[in-house]
């Protein structure tokens, strides 16, 4: 590993130990300082992703969520036993026809 990557892991592990501090004295569940342990852990990773992928052309098997407060909600789904269901809205007839049209024998 080249210096540019040792030190993106190096930063990203601090980040991660500065994030465990953080939570583990947090004054309140929404506390600032846990928050920006947490986005600095995420540009870390971010940081030594790329000198991965520069460096070595090669990736991590983690993917950062994104923002859930900037993705609108889909008005037309159903809640089901607490858990949001995508199939809920979809019409049985439509789904009998796919059925239908479905051949294996092709």
């Amino acid at each position: 590993m080249t210096a540019n990557s040792r030190e993106a892991l190096r930063l990203f592990v601090a980040a991660l130990e500065q994030h465990l501090e953080a939570v583990a004295s947090r004054r309140a569940p929404e506390d600032a300082v846990v928050d920006d342990a947490y986005e600095a852990v995420a540009d870390a990773f971010e940081r030594y992703e790329e000198a991965l992928d520069l460096e070595f052309a090669e990736g991590l098997p983690i993917v950062l969520d994104e923002d859930d407060e900037l993705d609108p909600v889909d008005e037309d789904l159903e809640e089901v036993d607490g858990a949001l269901d995508p199939h809920a809205v979809e019409d049985e007839d439509e789904l009998d026809d796919d059925l239908d049209e479905f051949d294996l024998r092709s």
